[in-house]
């Protein structure tokens, strides 16, 4: 299943589904504060790669689209945290050596090229062309 972009199924959304989103988004970040207040930084850093809304996007999906487009959006999260786990391997390796517009330039292109690479992986892309 190739990713699509539907503008138009934003109507198709109700205004709590929305903020069920935002709620589930605060509570992982505040838990990702709360473990890196506790625990330090490095360790609460892990939890940023976590997409914050992806529980209450998938409960929403199951309900407008179904169970197979609920496990692609899950693998598709899947492939988003790896590459938020790159980004944080950069920034955490060169953040004291590199000044900080190289770093998040650096961090920001290894994420891109992970997500892309595995998002190839997964769907095949070879020369152009989707398996």
């Amino acid at each position: 299943m190739i990713p699509e972009l539907r503008p138009a199924g934003l109507k198709d959304v109700a205004w709590w589904e929305y903020a069920l989103r935002f709620v589930f988004g605060g509570v992982v970040t505040a838990v990702a504060g709360l473990v890196s207040h506790a625990f330090g930084p490095v360790v609460g850093g892990l939890l940023l790669a976590f997409p914050a809304i992806l529980p209450a996007s998938l409960t929403l999906l199951w309900r407008h689209e179904g169970r197979r487009q609920v496990i692609e959006d899950a693998r598709g999260g899947r492939l988003g945290s790896v590459g938020l786990i790159a980004f944080a391997g950069v920034v955490w390796g060169t953040a004291r050596a590199w000044p900080p517009a190289v770093t998040l330039a650096v961090a920001t292109l290894a994420w891109v090229v992970v997500d892309v690479g595995l998002w190839a992986a997964r769907f095949g892309i070879r020369r152009g062309r989707t398996a």
